[in-house]
């Protein structure tokens, strides 16, 4: 059994002796494309607004669209004509995941969904792919933790930016000392949309109202509370902390490579009835076991910067810049030698083989539904990286210092701050 000393100076996200890259195989388009028809993985597609049909729309070059599921009738059959087959169409996902033929289950919903979706499928033998943010409370990382666990499914979560180039560079880089000891990392995420009050009206008659709520509060319909503007609202999400959160934050701690351990959050609250709740105006501030310093800001340019003893990096979508990055892009002998390394072996490095960056997210999680593997983005690293999101918006709720035991994943002795790591469920649609 590891000490806590162990626990809490490894994160739980990169196994050791596997590093950043060993569940990475280069050839990963070819594992579904070359499957025959008939052998090719059955795909069920839940909540098919914007990401979800583009994920969906990825499925289909490793697997066959078999069904596909909306609570927005004009959603599901709009999408069931995307694609170049006939799949079955359905309004809930629990008939979609009796079907005999989905093998993997791809879920793009508003958040509030992701976790009793994931478990379900689990629980019905299905493989999935989830997108992000994987949940809406820690609680719901915990028993999802467990889940996927005693059934033993692939669940890949959609922070695709660990398969990006970029992102995997710089903590590639940071992990392996090229700035020196990591002293500081800055995410900037962005600002909360702001409105409302907004007209409540009657649900229109494609929507189901009830199941699109789900577990939360029953409420009277708004428009703005569904589709993409479901984020604005806390009751479904986090806003920008889980939003962007879920992608920034989650390469931030993957570089840091240890657990958060005492949580600063600022933030004002907008005071409008029927309106948008996120923060106004945030921040947040970790402390890491190992003395990392995590800050998040909601203004400045978008993307992370992380400081070192010996220089700095940054990164984000459309950029990688800092002297480690100029010094090595010039070095190709020196760059292929240090992105061999052993990433939880630093002192005696072990070479492991090369950490290409995988073609793409969606073709890392069908290579390893066959395989039978963990992907990059498993289901305790992603627990672990959005609940340092969820902490920040606790701390901001809060609005007091407060500290985090990452091993029990609870707040010693506070009652107030434990309250947030659940919520009241309607009945029907518990996570559990």
């Amino acid at each position: 059994m590891s000490s806590r000393r162990q626990f809490l100076s490894h994160s739980f996200d990169v196994p050791t002796a596997l590093a950043l890259g060993a569940w990475v195989n280069p050839g990963i388009q070819a594992v579904g494309a070359e499957r025959s028809a008939n052998s090719r993985l059955g795909v069920g597609a839940i909540g098919l607004r914007y990401q979800g049909t583009v994920v969906t729309l990825k499925a289909q070059e490793y697997g066959n669209i078999v069904a596909v599921c909306d609570v927005d009738r004009h959603v599901r059959e709009q999408a069931r004509a995307s694609f170049g087959s006939t799949p079955a169409i359905e309004e809930d996902y629990r008939d979609l995941l009796k079907n005999k033929n989905v093998d993997v289950v791809v879920i793009g919903t508003p958040d509030h969904w992701h976790a009793k979706m994931v478990i379900d499928a689990c629980r019905a033998g299905k493989d999935v792919y989830c997108e992000k943010p994987l949940t809406l409370t820690i609680d719901e990382g915990k028993v999802l933790s467990k889940v996927v666990a005693e059934t033993g499914r692939v669940v890949q979560v959609g922070s695709w930016q660990r398969s990006d180039h970029r992102f995997r560079t710089a903590v590639e880089y940071v992990r392996a000392g090229r700035i020196g000891e990591l002293r500081t990392v800055e995410v900037v995420l962005g600002k909360n949309e702001q409105g409302g009050p907004f007209e409540r009206t009657a649900p229109p008659k494609n929507l189901n109202w009830n199941l699109w709520q789900g577990q939360t509060p029953e409420v009277p319909y708004i428009a703005e509370r569904s589709h993409y503007t479901f984020r604005w609202w806390m009751q479904y999400s986090g806003g920008q902390m889980t939003d962007w959160g879920a992608h920034h934050i989650d390469i931030a701690h993957w570089a840091i490579n240890s657990q958060p351990v005492k949580i600063e959050g600022t933030a004002t609250w907008p005071d409008v009835a029927d309106g948008y709740n996120v923060a106004k105006d945030f921040s947040a501030k970790y402390t890491y076991a190992n003395g990392v310093e995590l800050t998040v800001q909601d203004h400045g340019r978008n993307g992370i910067l992380f400081t070192g003893t010996e220089g700095r990096i940054f990164v984000n979508r459309e950029s990688l810049s800092g002297k480690a990055v100029e010094h090595l892009a010039g070095q190709p002998e020196s760059r292929e030698a240090f992105r061999l390394y052993d990433f939880d072996n630093l002192t005696r490095p072990t070479r492991v083989g090369k950490l290409d960056a995988i073609v793409n997210h969606v073709g890392n999680f069908f290579d390893c539904v066959i395989a039978k593997r963990k992907p990059l983005s498993d289901i305790e690293g992603q627990h672990r990286s959005v609940s340092v999101c969820h902490l920040g918006n606790i701390a901001m709720r809060v609005g007091r210092p407060l500290t985090w035991d990452p091993e029990q994943q609870e707040f010693p002795g506070d009652d107030q701050a434990n309250s947030f790591l659940k919520r009241e469920q309607r009945a029907e649609f518990e996570v559990a």
